[in-house]
């Protein structure tokens, strides 16, 4: 018995529920399809499958069985790839993790022509404000905004500095007034982001300037780890918010929102944020990941300078 064969066809038979699909689906006999499983089966000493004239479904070893081999097959169709990767000539899937609204923003208007560039690469973009784990989830590389220490068992990669501005949009200064100094925020309605702890948790804004820092206390009435959220309640003229400079400059030069404090440098929470791309030590020699992050990083860039 050829068990990888075995093992390839009894996936197709789970899936399909029947031994006669599974073989038009394979182009092989039903009795090649019925003969192998009763190979496997014999040869596990249990049974995978519950036979019956309607149907074919499985046992409790036999779902416990399509988990492992599930995975075993993903990683050898990885392990495989991955020496095919290692090539000159980007091809193959590129499995890529992005932040939900700087997606959208600033990594969705490239991937066109990324695609035109390399027309073998099958890609393959996950949209998650969530801080996945790349070996579970199987990302080629990551996306990310933050401190790039976080990720210490990553190759990681600056793409971009992460410059972020308070606004707030005209309706609000005229009904609330403006703060003249950072301190002022500790009165006004501000738009949080949400990193942890709930409601009530405690958030400092930072600001420095001339290598002095002023921390101050912020609250207010909506918080979220949205930033679409945040920034469609700033420019409602709910509140003051921290944002970064990608999703606020347009509107800043369009007139719709005002920078307060330019002369400081702000930030939401200790330690400098950065974009950056994080990938497993196992993708270094990857032609996908190299050629992905060649591609984007200076359109990432200029986007920012522009």
């Amino acid at each position: 018995m050829d068990k990888l064969l075995a093992i390839k066809t009894f996936l197709e038979v789970a899936d399909a529920g029947g031994f006669t699909k599974a073989a038009q689906r394979l182009g092989v006999a039903t009795s090649s399809v019925t003969r192998l499983m009763d190979s496997l089966e014999a040869s596990l000493g249990t049974s995978l499958l519950t036979r019956t004239p309607r149907k074919v479904s499985l046992t409790d070893s036999g779902i416990a069985y399509v988990e492992q081999v599930s995975k075993v097959l993903d990683d050898l169709a990885e392990a495989d790839e991955s020496v095919f990767d290692s090539g000159a000539a980007p091809v193959g899937a590129l499995r890529v993790s992005v932040p939900s609204t700087y997606s959208r923003l600033c990594l969705a208007p490239h991937l066109a022509a990324f695609l035109s560039e390399y027309p073998r690469v099958l890609l393959d973009v996950a949209v998650s404000d969530q801080f996945v784990d790349l070996a579970v989830e199987r990302i080629d590389v990551a996306i990310r905004i933050g401190s790039a220490e976080r990720d210490a068992n990553l190759i990681v990669k600056q793409l971009a500095d992460n410059p972020r501005y308070v606004v707030a949009s005209h309706e609000y200064l005229e009904r609330s007034g403006a703060p003249a100094a950072p301190a002022d925020l500790a009165r006004h309605e501000c738009l949080r982001f949400a990193y942890g702890g709930g409601y009530r948790a405690r958030q400092v804004w930072a600001f420095e300037r001339e290598r002095t820092e002023e921390r101050v206390d912020v609250r207010g009435q909506l918080l979220s780890n949205n930033l679409d959220i945040l920034f469609e309640a700033v420019i409602a003229g709910r509140g003051i918010a921290l944002l970064p400079e990608w999703l606020v400059a347009s509107e800043i030069r369009a007139g719709r929102l005002v920078r307060l404090f330019e002369t400081f440098q702000a930030r939401p929470q200790p330690g400098d944020a950065v974009v950056y791309a994080g990938y497993l030590p196992n993708r270094r020699q990857s032609s996908k990941v190299r050629a992905f992050l060649q591609f984007i990083e200076p359109r990432l860039k200029s986007r920012l300078e522009g």
